[in-house]
This record gives structure tokens, sequence and C-alpha cells, in this order.
């Protein structure tokens, strides 16, 4: 693959749709969070005034009541009971008039037109001032009666419902600006949480389409302690296909990466090398070509499978073409002793006496010779003591 070679495309339908309303979101967040600013300050200013208000409501509201009580009712009494007295006096200054009139005009034996007309005037003028009388008569047991208890309870309760709206506005007022405050402050987190959500789908966004970051090489599956493994992940590879969750579906290797040798020896195998030990890789199929390799590293304690995993370096030929994941020999000499007797390690037996091998003797027969061992590897071992070279062993 080049560099910039799309190596994954996933479908982006649905987080591109995610991204769409958290954007949305966080501009109407942003506008919320602005007039909720905005009417913080607009009621932090005005709470002092409406309380004030409501102080001097509820003040007003009680020095009425408090007046009326003292002053105001006694005076609307002591009014109405002068309105009904002035027209009582009317009324009876009138009826003395008429009495003088119609005594004044019954002494002549003739009544003149004129005195008639007077006569009935003043008639006229001690009926209305009855009919006044009864009215006020009516007005004064109305003042006493009705109106001014009415306007005691409508004062009562003013400056009951006042000095509520008072005792109401003192909690629920500067209760308003602490829930403000906590609204601003849930708007923010909430505004601070979408964009770090926001931040966040833009980071997965860029990775729904994943590029060849160098000129290299890209591998279905894994490559794991230097084997490639497939498997499975491969039928899900293809257009249309599920990416696996929780699983390595493919390897990417740049071009520059230098080659490393890996070998899993087994544990004998393992406890004659040594770092700096040098041997040969092979390549199958090029088994002309020995590539000088080096024991970089060997792991101490065994890997679950009991190998020990080791690392080589190689000096590789310009003429061979090698990539990752390829399987080599690696040939590596730990021990050497020209005049070493070896036996197939299977011709060891273990028993009373120690280690023996089955010998074949002159007149055909067989014995069991206890023998030392040396170093020993899955093939062979060396025998320090108890043979003798050109002895015939028998192998089981």
């Amino acid at each position: 693959m080049k560099k910039g070679d799309a190596i994954l495309v996933f479908e982006t339908q649905d987080i591109d749709r995610k991204l769409a309303d958290t954007k949305q979101a966080i501009a109407t967040s942003t506008l919320n969070l602005a007039q909720a600013e905005l009417d913080f300050a607009a009621l932090e200013k005005n709470v002092p005034e409406q309380l004030a208000r409501l102080e001097r409501a509820a003040a007003v509201a009680a020095e009425e009541l408090e007046h009326f009580n003292k002053t105001a009712r006694k005076s609307a009494e002591e009014s109405a009971g002068f309105d009904l007295k002035r027209r009582e006096q009317i009324l009876a200054s009138f009826k003395e008039e008429l009495k003088q009139l119609t005594k004044m005009y019954a002494a002549d034996d003739i009544t003149e037109e004129t005195e008639e007309i007077i006569l009935q005037k003043q008639l006229d003028a001690v009926e209305a001032a009855e009919f006044a009388l009864r009215m006020e008569i009516l007005n004064h047991q109305r003042t006493i009666e009705v109106s001014l208890p009415r306007q005691l309870t409508a004062l009562t309760e003013r400056r009951d419902d006042t000095a509520l709206s008072l005792d109401k506005g003192t909690k629920d007022l500067p209760r308003s600006v602490e829930l403000k405050k906590l609204e601003i402050a849930a708007l923010r987190t909430g505004l601070e949480r979408d964009g770090k959500t926001l931040a966040d789908l833009q980071k997965d966004r860029a990775l729904f389409e994943i590029k060849a970051p160098a000129d290299g090489l890209f591998y279905h599956g894994s490559i794991e302690d230097g084997k490639w493994t497939a498997g499975e992940t491969i039928k899900t590879l293809q257009p249309g296909g599920a990416a696996p969750l929780g699983k390595t579906f493919a390897t990417f290797i740049p071009s520059t990466a230098k080659p490393l040798l890996q070998a899993f020896p087994n544990q004998a195998t393992a406890r004659v090398l040594a770092v700096g030990a040098e041997g040969v890789a092979i390549v199958p199929g090029r088994e002309d070509i020995a590539i000088p390799v080096s024991l970089k590293s060997i792991a101490a304690t065994p890997a679950p499978d009991l190998t020990h995993p080791a690392t080589f370096t190689a000096t590789w030929p310009e003429n061979l073409s090698t990539v990752p994941g390829q399987s080599l020999q690696i040939r590596v000499v730990s021990h050497n002793n020209d005049k070493a007797i070896t036996v197939p390690t299977k011709a060891l037996n273990y028993g009373p006496k120690g280690w023996t091998v089955e010998v074949k003797l002159a007149d055909g027969k067989t014995e069991n010779r206890p023998v030392t061992r040396g170093r020993s590897d899955e093939e062979n071992t060396e025998i320090t003591a108890g043979l003798e070279a050109g002895q015939v062993v028998i192998v089981p």
C-alpha cells in the first residue's frame, strides 16, 4: 500500500447524524445559557426592588387598617349620624314653618290664592324633607351595618394579603436567584459535556476512514510472536462486512520497519542458548542462502506453551526478499565437542542405578551399561563416561 491509501472505511451515517445533533444541542444550550445569564442579571436587580415594593404595600395596608380603626370609622359614623340629624332638623324646620303659615293664614276669613300657593310650596318642602330623611335613615343604617364593616373586612384582608405576599416574597425571591444560579451552572455543565462529547465524536469520526500512514504492507488478521494468523477474521473483511469487536482484524507494517526474527525454543534448547550466540537462518526454497543471525534476547521464564521466546538480529542479503510473517529455520551451535561420544536421546533409560543404555555385546547378547550424561538436545545426548567409541547401542 502507498501512504494515504484507504485501509478501512466504515459507514458514517449514524455518527454523522450524532455529530449534527450534538452541534445543534450545543447551539441551543449556548443560547439558553446566554438567556439564563441575562435573566439572572435582571433578577439580581429586580429582587431587591420587588421586596421593597412588597414591604411598602404591607406597611401601607397595615397603616390604612390602623387609621380606619382609630380614626376613619369613627369619623364616618359621626358623619353619617350628623347627616341624619341634619335631615331631621330640616324636616322639623319645614314643618314648623308650615305650622306658622297655617296659623297665620287661618286668622284671615278668606284665604287668598297667593297664600294657597305659599302653603302648597311649604307642604311640598315638608314632603321632600320627609323623603330625604327616610333615604338618609337607610343610608345611615347601611353605612353603620354594611359599608363600614365591609371596609373593615377589605382593609383587614388587604393587610393580611400583603403581609403574606411579603413573607412569601422574602423567601421565594432570594430562592429564585439561587435557583437561577443552579440553572446556569447546570447549563454550563451540560454545555461542557456536550463539547467533550462533540470532541470525542470528531475524534471517532476521523477513525472511520483509516489511511496508510506510510508505504507498507497490510495484513488481514494479526501478526503475533512472528506468526501471521487470519483465522475467521478474514471472512468479515469484505465490502459490507461487519468489523469484529475486541479482536485484531488487521495489521499494517511500514516498509521502513526493520525485520526481526523471532523463535520459540523449548526449555531444553533455551537452557543451552546464550545472548550473542551466532548461527544461520534458512528460507525454505532458498536453502542455498545462509542468513547470518545472532541471538539478541531470550526469555528467562517460559510462555504458557512452555517455550522461551527469543529474538535474533540478521544480516539480510540484498538478493533475498523477505516479508513479515514468513517462516525460516534457524540453526545455532550452542555446544561443540569433537571428541564427545553421543547416543540418540531415546536410547537413554533411567533406573535404580541411574542413567543406562542397552549395549550389544560381541556374542550377540545385550546388557544395560551405566553411563554419565553430558549436554543433550531433543535428538542426541553427550556421554562423558561409560561407553567407548564404536560400541553398538540399542535404540527402542
